[in-house]
């Protein structure tokens, strides 16, 4: 007979918020409705950003996909696309991510694994072949080669006839979650900063409708509890807006270009709780400690994710599950878009049905459950309120810490804050091999004979001719190209670097003429060099 003795997360958040058994109008007692909450789409914005929410309109759905050649995704994407998905979100390869080419020996066994492979704007042209650009947005998850693959964007666009003014979407362009969370990181953080804010500042001045940065929560996924990753969200986001002040741009002009992206973590309240917190600290930042006027600016856009660390690969339908709750806490903290990952990424690239399966989540939520009916169903509950007011009060506590210690960015380049998140994953995991926290079909309720080559005919399949069909596209666009001005233009590229100019002009002009995203990166390295952490990432 099952044992009914809990564990897990009963008498605590995963931030370590101690919970009681029960809450009461005495816990929200010094709850003041007007300044604490307010209605929806009024400040400080805590029950959320719009009026109706989504009574009238839906969250975005833009599952994260990509592999193989531009070609391959294009196909995936057209497909997700007919499954109801309204808007793109690329993942790219990781040599594209670190600024390799596919023929570099560094690519080898990588090109078009775990995203798509994009070496020249040819690869970019065919990714969005008959995509209107003008009529869906697209998210890039990229960072230490965003300027590329914005450039790229914005020629595609132009291709099309879509004016840059017109373009819609997002490129994550956050650098500094790269240095605690997945590594893709190039250059050292003070000169990505600067690349980061050129991409941003040029968005300002020419893509009013692109979102020029998304502060990611990846950190989540290294070890951050959700606390912590608001924390250094926010902080990530001070630092670019404090770089473009310096500039002489506006806080109104800059700040409603910047959106956020986070994910869900296990515990299903505090999910929701740290998203409402964090609204009403943007809005109160924003207002009270930069002066901002402008109501867009004081507004915390959010796309959140069911959180792929949430997956495991024994059982593996069982993740249905964990990502239809985890996109139920998305809806219910109220997020302009809403990711749901597949039940297979714990160890493959998503199957077309496992990718459709992922869509229809949010379609049933969004059309079999009535949540959509009423903005923040569980505003006013004594316990998310108190549960809110904890987590604001914690991050707060981690910024204060953080800023007293010499600020975020001194932190990153000593790799303080990369150990601590490494200790806690290390912990973690610890804590699921004891048992200390349950993981069903893992630690508790496993099957000991489970036979996982039954679901080997519907995973997705490595196609190992990319890599041979990428170089030899690539060998031909360096063979057709104008290479005298390619070079003339990477010149073009390291000057203004030299001479602290925005360098998107000139990374668009170079993209035009097909320079690779490697030939911009070596440009780039050639000023600011290669940064190893000191954590050993």
């Amino acid at each position: 007979m099952a044992s009914n003795e809990q564990s897990g997360w009963n008498n605590r958040t995963v931030s370590g918020i101690n919970l009681k058994h029960l809450y009461t109008p005495e816990d929200i007692s010094k709850l003041d409705y007007e300044k604490d909450l307010g209605e929806p789409g009024v400040f400080p914005f805590t029950r959320g950003i719009h009026p109706t929410m989504y009574s009238k309109r839906l969250w975005t759905i833009r599952n994260y996909a990509g592999f193989g050649s531009s070609e391959d995704a294009n196909e995936r994407y057209k497909f997700l696309i007919k499954q109801g998905q309204n808007g793109i979100n690329v993942a790219l390869d990781l040599p594209t991510q670190l600024g390799f080419d596919s023929d570099s020996p560094e690519s080898v066994g990588e090109v078009g694994r775990v995203g798509v492979a994009i070496d020249t704007l040819d690869d970019m042209e065919k990714l969005f072949d008959g995509i209107p650009l003008d009529k869906i947005g697209t998210a890039f998850t990229i960072n230490a080669t965003a300027c590329v693959i914005l450039a790229m964007y914005i020629s595609v666009a132009q291709k099309q006839g879509v004016p840059a003014k017109n373009i819609r979407g997002t490129v994550q362009n956050d650098i500094l979650k790269e240095y605690l969370a997945r590594g893709a990181f190039i250059f050292p953080p003070q000169p990505s900063i600067r690349i980061a804010c050129d991409i941003i500042e040029y968005c300002l001045n020419n893509t009013p409708k692109f979102n020029a940065i998304s502060i990611s929560g990846h950190m989540n996924c290294a070890g951050a509890y959700p606390v912590q990753t608001a924390a250094y969200m926010f902080l990530h986001a001070l630092v670019h807006i404090d770089e473009l002040i310096k500039r002489g741009i506006d806080v109104d002009r800059i700040a409603p270009l910047i959106a956020f992206m986070t994910t869900t973590k296990d515990h299903f309240f505090e999910n929701i709780a740290y998203v409402r917190a964090s609204r009403r600290m943007w809005a109160k930042i924003m207002r009270d400690q930069y002066g901002a006027k402008d109501r867009r600016s004081m507004v915390y856009r959010v796309a959140l994710a069911a959180d792929t660390a949430n997956l495991i690969s024994k059982q593996p339908l069982n993740n249905i599950a964990r990502l239809t709750i985890g996109a139920m806490a998305c809806v219910m903290a109220g997020g302009q878009a809403v990711l749901t990952p597949c039940y297979d990424e714990a160890y493959a690239i998503p199957s077309e049905e496992s990718a459709r399966i992922s869509i229809m989540i949010q379609h049933i939520l969004g059309h079999e459950t009535g949540l959509p009916g009423v903005a923040d169903p569980l505003g006013g509950s004594y316990y998310m309120e108190a549960l809110t007011n904890e987590c604001e009060k914690k991050i707060n506590e981690i910024m204060d810490d953080i800023n007293k210690h010499g600020g975020i960015l001194e932190l990153i380049e000593k790799g303080v804050i990369q150990k601590q998140l490494s200790k806690q994953l290390y912990q973690k995991q610890k804590d699921i091999q004891t048992g200390a926290q349950t993981v069903i079909g893992l630690n508790k309720y496993a099957l000991e004979d489970e036979d996982i080559s039954q679901y080997e005919g519907k995973t997705h399949k490595y196609d190992n001719s990319i890599h041979k069909r990428q170089v030899e596209k690539l060998k031909k666009i360096k063979l057709q190209r104008n290479n005298k001005k390619v070079k003339k233009l990477l010149l073009e590229i390291e000057k203004d670097l030299k001479d602290d100019t925005n360098i998107m002009p000139s990374v668009i002009k170079a993209v035009q003429e097909y320079a690779t995203v490697g030939e911009i990166v070596q440009t780039i390295k050639k000023i600011h060099g290669r940064f190893k952490s000191p954590s050993g990432m």
